[in-house]
């Protein structure tokens, strides 16, 4: 029977691409998404038209930790259970120390490492019943050395690493957790600070594809039985040149 996934924040970007490659693997994919519901429908339909009923759509705000059980909840529904979590919604921006909000604690924080907590304490029985659950978590290579005036993303994603650890630890051995921490794959939409230095810091000098962390999450969802607890840096290297720093 086909394993069934929920990716948050899949409508675009790289989650699509998670999406794509899950699907490719005959899964069963919801599509999470906030604002996107053009391209998640979309995408969903497309899918349906290459497999009929594989793809389905939801709509949840991360920061709202009631929406994000709601969002577990008819995750459940939408197949009748649930196989994998993809844990990749992610806000991102600046907040330097002088200028954090208690709204920016929320953004960031909730949609970084509440939700995704959230969501494995609502959805790892259903992960355990499954008899191949897994966890994968998009972390992010600052979790380990901080992005300047990025503090409270840089604090979640850290807690975001600790978590995939403790809940590898948890939830074995039913329940495999584990962490892709993308580099340079797709700026921020706002525009990254000194995109040309970070590619030149890099091992491989150049920007990695989606698809590289849509293979790395499909590997350790699919592909990687004896393996959990483990982060993956798919970064070009970059995290080698931030050890340095």
């Amino acid at each position: 029977m086909a394993a069934i996934a929920l990716v948050t924040g899949s409508a675009r970007r790289i989650g699509a691409r998670i999406v794509r490659a899950l699907h490719a693997r005959d899964c069963r994919v919801v599509i999470h998404y906030r604002n996107s519901e053009a391209e998640a429908r979309a995408l969903a339909a497309e899918l349906n038209a290459t497999r009929a009923d594989s793809a389905a759509c939801l709509q949840a705000d991360l920061s709202d930790p009631a929406a994000v059980r709601r969002l577990a909840a008819e995750a459940r529904a939408c197949f009748g259970g649930l196989d994998l979590l993809v844990n990749n919604g992610s806000s991102f921006y600046p907040t330097p120390l002088a200028e954090a909000t208690d709204h920016d604690w929320d953004e960031l924080v909730h949609s970084n490492l509440r939700a995704p907590f959230l969501l494995s304490q609502a959805l790892a029985g259903d992960l355990a019943r499954s008899g191949r659950g897994a966890i994968v978590n998009l972390v992010d290579v600052y979790a380990e050395k901080p992005l300047a005036d990025h503090p409270l993303y840089c604090m979640a994603k850290a807690g975001l690493a600790m978590m995939t650890r403790s809940l590898a630890r948890d939830l074995g051995p039913a329940v495999r957790v584990n962490g892709v921490a993308p580099g340079p794959i797709l700026w921020p939409e706002q525009g990254g600070a000194d995109q040309d230095a970070v590619l030149k810091a890099s091992a491989l000098k150049r920007a990695g594809d989606p698809d590289d962390i849509a293979g790395a999450v499909t590997w350790l969802a699919l592909d990687a039985p004896y393996v959990t607890g483990q982060i993956l840096a798919v970064d070009g290297g970059r995290s080698l040149a931030l050890a340095g720093t």
